[in-house]
């Protein structure tokens, strides 16, 4: 029997030698922090804060704006400047609370307080997860107290940590693993404090041996917890890919891995998870690969949330050649920064320093019907004729080839010959269709 995994897939340049022997540096940030609204999935936080207020290290200064949205919590202590609209990732404007750091770190009373999870019931343990400002750390930034919180809590049966990282270049999951193991499984094992028939699935990629070995050493005597070593090829920790990989169980667009009998949350997530319910404290830090061909010194550091991008790439000793391209995440499912002036967030993982622009450099060519497009295709779909009803704009013959069961993971886009921009194009006709959606 083979690895556990999924049909279709790519097999693109890894890129984890730069970086994967960095252990964790902790980088204390300089100039002022910013704090958007937006940081998660679902409603924009609400200020809980205004122009000359003070706040401290751990201190909520934007609160859920609806059921699906969370807490934002200031990393620093000093005095709020103004409230206005910032640039993020994206490249979008959005409202963000700007705080001049002090550098005297002051905290909220109670933070870092150990704390028993046994001792704390099931409500008290969701409530803690959603209060500490909690949302999934694999990129999606989806509200984990909602996760936590299915229709059917006895349907539950299998939690999974999602511990591929599959995305080239990354390895700040691998790094914790190895640094940060145990609190791994101590948040994996409060997870399954709320789900009474559930088992714990820890799925890492077999081109990470040491941290398989690290894990399965440390569950050995844990009888609700097992490592899955899985086959290494992207998108492995795609939530739909981990999901089929680990049970077999499949789930399209339209469903919730809950409705799958399942729970996924990423590794960060999980010692997220440790550190708010057994230490008291919020989530204001991100561990973040800095990393690509045009860095003068890769590494993997721990920052607080609101942390300028510039002040990563100066720790890491700046650009040793002026890159082409410079992303936040990885290559296939990161985005193209407009400049480096934006602030860590709560779903940044890395900043990748590109001496050449691939794409750039490929001009497209009209399709030649190759089919290599539908072969890694893990969502099993046909990019081919989804490409020709987006450039006709055709949004119901989008429908029809099951359009919105794109994952937008980039493996069609990677692999076409004729370097056509695929995943794109799906994109825009995901984002027309939601809208349409909603004017209706």
């Amino acid at each position: 029997m083979g690895l556990a995994t999924f049909k279709g897939g790519i097999h693109p340049y890894e890129g984890k030698e730069l970086s994967e022997s960095k252990s964790v540096q902790v980088l204390q940030p300089k100039g002022e922090m910013v704090f958007p609204l937006s940081q998660h999935i679902g409603a924009p936080a609400k200020p809980l804060v205004a122009a000359g207020d003070q706040v401290l290290v751990g201190q909520k200064i934007g609160e859920p704006g609806g059921f699906i949205s969370a807490y934002v919590i200031s990393s620093v202590s000093g005095s709020v400047k103004t409230i206005e609209p910032r640039m993020v990732a994206n490249g979008s404007m959005v409202p963000s609370i700007i705080v001049e750091n002090d550098g005297k770190y002051q905290t909220v009373e109670g933070f870092g307080a150990d704390r028993d999870p046994k001792s704390l019931s099931k409500d008290e343990i969701r409530n803690i997860v959603k209060e500490a400002g909690i949302v999934g750390l694999g990129g999606a930034g989806f509200p984990t107290h909602v996760k936590l919180t299915p229709k059917d809590e006895t349907k539950i049966d299998t939690i999974i940590v999602n511990a591929a990282e599959c995305e080239p270049y990354l390895t700040s999951d691998y790094r914790m693993m190895l640094e940060e193991s145990e609190s791994i499984v101590k948040g994996l094992n409060i997870m399954l404090q709320l789900f009474d028939n559930a088992k714990g699935v820890i799925g890492i990629e077999t081109n990470k041996p040491e941290a398989i070995k690290r894990m399965t050493e440390l569950v050995k005597d844990e009888p609700r917890i097992t490592v899955c070593p899985l086959k290494t090829k992207y998108p492995q920790g795609g939530e739909r890919s981990l999901i089929y990989a680990v049970t077999g169980r499949k789930i399209n667009s339209t469903m919730l891995p809950a409705d799958a009998g399942c729970i996924v949350n990423n590794v960060d997530t999980a010692i997220s998870i440790y550190y708010a319910v057994a230490k008291s404290t919020p989530l204001i830090r991100r561990i973040i690969t800095v990393t690509g061909d045009a860095i003068v010194h890769p590494q993997n550091y721990e920052v607080r949330t609101g942390t300028n991008y510039r002040e990563l790439l100066e720790a890491s000793g700046g650009f040793k050649t002026e890159p082409e391209k410079v992303i936040s995440g990885g290559p296939m499912m990161g985005q193209a920064l407009f400049h480096m002036d934006i602030p860590v967030t709560k779903t940044s993982s890395a900043l990748t320093c590109l001496t050449t622009d691939e794409v750039a450099i490929n001009a497209p060519t009209a399709c030649i019907r190759c089919g290599r497009c539908v072969t890694v295709c893990p969502s099993r779909v046909i990019p081919q004729m989804m490409m020709d009803a987006a450039e006709s704009s055709d949004m119901d013959k989008f429908l029809k080839l099951d359009g919105m069961e794109c994952c937008e993971c980039g493996c069609c886009t990677f692999i076409c010959p004729a370097k056509r921009p695929l995943t794109q194009a799906f994109k825009e006709m995901r984002k027309a269709v939601v809208a349409s959606r909603k004017k209706a």
